[in-house]
């Protein structure tokens, strides 16, 4: 996380500046020094807010408020962008009927946390001799995670390995 400096006070270097109150409000284009007297009257700081507008943006707040504020704002936005994992559930051609449930429950869960889901069926031995059964079981995972997710990546098979990518269905 980069960190942000904010020039205040004397520091500004514009000669005119627009001027925001602490409530927000636009008080308007006036001199840097009419600005930072109208701060320091206040008791507060004049703090530049939009370095590469013209004029530059500052606004007449405390700045270790202000500060706190925007670290806040920033944390908050951190915390709502959650990043889409990638999960992986393993599957065998010939897998048992609870065994294929209890992956599909789990699939469903990580689809609903927001993650999408890799379906990889492993070939073991001669079992790769056997290829459409690996299909029929994606093709059957789908039809169970079909009102939860949808197919980005069709099936394919690398060596041993048949996989698909399921994403989570946007939710309204």
């Amino acid at each position: 996380m980069a960190r942000k400096f904010w020039q205040i006070n004397q520091y500004i270097r514009a000669e005119k500046v627009r001027v925001v109150d602490d409530v927000g409000k636009q008080v308007g284009v006036m001199p840097t020094a009419k600005a930072l007297e109208l701060a320091r009257k206040d008791g507060l700081d004049l703090v530049e807010v939009a370095a590469k507008t013209d004029p530059p943006v500052v606004k007449i707040v405390d700045f270790a408020k202000f500060k706190y504020q925007e670290r806040r704002k920033q944390m908050g936005s951190k915390r709502k962008s959650k990043s889409q994992d990638l999960k992986e559930v393993r599957f065998t051609p010939f897998i048992a009927e609870n065994d294929f449930m209890i992956r599909i429950k789990k699939a469903r869960e990580f689809l609903e946390d927001g993650d999408k889901v890799v379906l990889v069926v492993k070939f073991v031995g001669r079992q790769i001799t056997r290829k459409e059964f690996g299909f029929e079981l994606i093709k059957r995972a789908y039809h169970e995670l079909q009102e939860s997710a949808t197919m980005e990546r069709e099936p394919a098979l690398k060596g041993k390995l048949l996989t698909t990518t399921l994403s989570p269905v946007k939710k309204k």
